[in-house]
Parts: structure tokens; C-alpha cells; sequence
């Protein structure tokens, strides 16, 4: 599958001498062999209530797939409901970036799978993949930006070590994979 994505360059704005951000697009070549070596986040087969009337499933059935394997990637680098109990975190979105790439219709299975991209001392970057399984087609990507927060003042800190620790190794993971990620170039962690 090709995926196009954007990469920054410049262009004239007319009427002026400032340049206006421009996007390129590059193309990507990913085959189930590559998203097949992702960890799944989860499965789930299309119901008729996630069709809107053009007979496809609605945006909103993206945004809720794709909310739902943020969680499940957050319980595999140790970010648990109870550890944000314990400690009096959470994980605020800052930026997302979705890409429709093919239709999903009610009856397909769908599997969700992540792959981390980027961390920073308060912020993590991944993007997870939604594949539609009984043909192996890549469906939409969502690229996300998360932080990790203080919820006692509601503002970003830092992970702590453990946590840092585990994206390390998820980061390492994945660093290993011979496929470049589809990411969009303009968001980092």
C-alpha cells in the first residue's frame, strides 16, 4: 500500500515577500509484513450502527477505535488506569493527525496496532494503524502527540523514570523495524 504523506517545503505567498509553508507529498510503501510485526491493540468487526448514510463507517467510529488503542499502547508502557490513580496523572492529547486511506464497511474486522515514534522528557509520539484484516489493507493512520500530566495543577511533567524506561524499550523495539513510519513530518515529540 502507498501511503502519500506531507513534507514541509516553501512557496511564494503572492502578494507579499513571505514565504508560505507548502506540503509535498512523499509516498511510503507499506505491506502487511511490515504492520504485521506491530503489537495489536485490538479487534474489533464493524457493527451496522457505525455506517452513516454515503454506507461507509462514520469519522466519529475512527476517532473511537483510535481513542481506544491510545489506552490499550498506554498499558503497555506501564501508563495504567491505577498508575494514573496512584500518582494523580493523566495524558492529554496535543495533536493528531488522521488519514482516511480506505473504506470501512460494516461486517470487516479491523485490528488497531501502534508504532512509538518519538519521546521527549513530558511528550510521546506514535502512530497507530488501523488494518482491515480479512484483506489486509491499511484503512487510516492517526499520529498522535500525547503529554504527560500533573493533574493536581492540570499542567504537563515529566515521566517518571519507570515509565520513561518502558517507552525506551518500546522505542528500541521499534527502531529495529526495517520500514520507515508514515508519519507526517511535522508533528515530534
Amino acid at each position: 500500500m502507498f501511503i502519500a504523506v506531507a513534507s514541509p517545503s516553501r512557496v511564494t505567498n503572492h502578494g507579499s515577500s513571505q514565504p508560505l509553508p507548502r506540503r509535498k507529498f512523499i509516498m511510503f510503501q507499506l505491506t502487511p509484513n511490515d504492520w504485521n510485526t506491530l503489537p495489536v491493540l485490538g479487534t474489533v468487526v464493524v457493527p451496522a450502527e457505525w455506517i452513516d448514510f454515503m454506507g461507509h463507517m462514520n469519522v466519529m467510529w475512527y476517532t473511537h477505535l483510535f481513542g481506544k488503542g491510545v489506552l490499550e499502547f498506554f498499558q503497555l508502557v506501564g501508563l495504567t488506569q491505577e498508575y494514573f490513580s496512584m500518582h494523580n496523572t493523566g495524558c492529554f492529547v496535543l495533536e493528531q493527525h488522521i488519514r482516511y486511506l480506505a473504506e470501512v464497511r460494516v461486517g470487516e474486522t479491523v485490528s488497531l496496532r501502534v508504532r512509538a515514534l518519538s519521546r521527549a522528557e513530558k511528550r510521546l509520539h506514535f502512530i497507530v494503524f488501523m488494518i482491515k484484516e480479512d484483506n489486509q489493507i491499511m484503512a487510516a493512520t492517526s499520529e498522535i502527540i500525547t503529554a504527560h500530566i500533573d493533574m493536581s495543577r492540570r499542567r504537563t511533567s515529566p515521566f517518571p523514570e519507570v515509565i520513561s524506561m518502558a517507552i525506551d524499550r518500546t522505542l528500541a523495539s521499534h527502531s529495529q523495524l526495517t520500514w520507515a513510519a508514515p508519519a507526517n513530518g511535522l508533528m515530534h515529540a
